[in-house]
């Protein structure tokens, strides 16, 4: 028995931890106790050395040291500070009444309106249930299918998981040992691909049935000509601002992600305070919420550094690289393998898990084998996108269904009676937009160069290939040395110490 688990001490830890999580035990807490509980045994077999724990306060004063972590907070502050001072609001109405006149108008604002918020906050609950108090009522009022409204709205509300300021990337970048700026880079391409494929499918959608997406009737739309391009110009612009403080400077080099986002989060309050929404009831809302995301983020970090260390302890890293690296096809059947299993444990785990339990064990072989660690992130950064949309587990799921109507209500506008939002209808609504992001991992995987093209990447150098020859010069004979005989084979005449005495009075007279 005692073989058997010290041959299997890296299969069995990880078991155990899958098997913690889907008990509903708390993150943190299932990876730190499992470190801890699997390190004793492994002392107690022999396979450890008390000495291994000794590691941690330097690992986790390391976490304490890290400044790329801390983009987190700041960024989670800048984005709850504008979800909550009503740019989200300003801006679907205004984008509303702009594509209003078209078929699905309604949609393509939602899907617009995310992107822009997914690139000024960088936080997705914030994002789905500010559209979803605000459009999902004027959705439903005007006649839209709830499939398509909850599923546009939740979708939407995700794209802040891919398009840069986004959480995961940081994260993802700390992980592999990449920087945030090209994390960044790469990720802001196949986020501007992903909302067009959400875009198309509004149109499908539209044009198959017409009154599941319809137009804004005439009544609805209260701006025209240039009072509609005043309001536009006037919502657009400040988050547009905002965007080049935080992710241009970042692109240009010119600050850190940290930085940006200490400088968007004070962009973020002086926005709110030309809008006067700028209260001491909103900041300390804005703290609150960011502390608590912080400390979980944190905490999760400290359970997974002593879970590493001990299934490194193990051998639980060489583990995971025999059983990636032998599976057939080599490189193809490696991402393959992993994007399945990312796809399957997004069932059941969110993306912060994902992040600190499997990209620290998929990232070492990737490397290995010769992927660019950035596309490998973005990749999976796409792929972990759907364990927001996934039924039924998912978290944006869950913050729609949050502030969704689930009973029958009268309409404020039209006085109408108008039908709630089921459950079910929300999960079906998410379904075809977790099959486009399906797509979007195959289309990184095919086209690499959709990550690759944004960063600055210079011409590889293999030091072991340099070759330093020295050219040999021909200097001719060495002159003789001192003493030695002369170029025609006398020997030099010695010196004599008369005759220089006998010159040196001849210069004094």
């Amino acid at each position: 028995m005692t073989t058997f688990l010290i041959a299997n001490m890296a299969p069995l830890m990880f078991g155990a931890l899958i098997f913690l999580l889907l008990m509903g035990f708390p993150v943190a807490f299932a990876l730190a106790a499992n470190g801890l509980a699997f390190g004793l045994i492994g002392i107690e077999l022999g396979l450890l050395t008390p000495a291994l724990f000794q590691a941690l306060p330097e690992r986790v004063f390391g976490i304490m040291q890290n400044d790329t972590l801390l983009a987190i907070p700041f960024f989670t502050f800048m984005g709850l500070i504008l979800e909550r001072s009503g740019m989200a609001e300003d801006l679907l109405d205004t984008v509303g009444q702009l594509f209003g006149p078209i078929r699905g108008g309604l949609a393509y604002a939602v899907i617009f309106v995310g992107a822009l918020l997914a690139a000024t906050t960088g936080v997705v609950a914030a994002s789905v249930i500010s559209m979803g108090l605000i459009s999902l009522p004027i959705m439903l009022r005007y006649g839209y299918d709830r499939r398509l409204a909850s599923g546009v709205i939740a979708a939407s509300g995700t794209l802040a998981q891919i398009i840069p300021p986004s959480l995961v990337l940081i994260i993802m970048a700390d992980q592999l040992g990449r920087s945030v700026g090209d994390m960044y880079a790469g990720a802001m391409l196949p986020g501007l691909v992903l909302t067009g494929l959400y875009a198309l499918y509004v149109f499908g959608f539209s044009m198959v049935d017409p009154k599941a997406a319809p137009a804004l009737p005439p009544e609805a739309r209260n701006l025209h000509g240039m009072a509609l391009l005043t309001r536009v110009v006037v919502s657009l612009v400040p988050p547009l601002v905002l965007i080049f403080l935080v992710l241009g400077t970042i692109f240009l080099g010119i600050a850190t992600p940290t930085e940006g986002g200490a400088m968007g989060a004070a962009g973020a309050l002086i926005l709110a305070l030309m809008k006067r929404k700028l209260s001491m009831d909103l900041m300390k809302q804005a703290m609150d919420s960011t502390a608590k995301l912080t400390s979980f983020v944190v905490f999760i970090l400290v359970g997974s550094t002593v879970f590493g260390l001990v299934f490194r302890g193990v051998n639980g890293d060489l583990w995971v690289e025999h059983l990636l690296t032998s599976l057939p096809g080599g490189e193809i059947g490696f991402l393959i393998a992993t994007n399945v299993l990312m796809f399957v444990l997004a069932f059941f785990l969110d993306f912060f898990e994902l992040a600190f339990i499997l990209v620290p064990l998929l990232g070492p072989v990737a490397e290995k084998m010769g992927i660019d660690l950035i596309w490998f992130g973005v990749l999976l950064g796409v792929n972990m996108q759907t364990s927001f949309m996934h039924p039924p587990f998912g978290f944006a799921l869950f913050y729609l269904r949050s502030v969704a109507p689930r009973n029958a209500y009268t309409d404020k506008v039209t006085g109408k009676r108008t039908e709630g939002i089921t459950t079910t209808q929300i999960y079906w609504g998410a379904v075809p937009f977790v099959c486009i992001q399906i797509v979007m991992v195959c289309i990184v995987l095919a086209f690499p160069d959709l990550v690759l093209a944004g960063l600055d990447r210079h011409e590889k150098v293999d030091l072991d290939s340099i070759k330093i020859e020295v050219p040999t010069i021909d200097y001719g004979a060495p002159p003789p040395p001192f003493g030695a005989e002369g170029g025609d084979g006398s020997a030099p005449a010695e010196p004599d110490p008369g005759a220089d005495l006998m010159r040196q009075l001849q210069q004094q007279q």
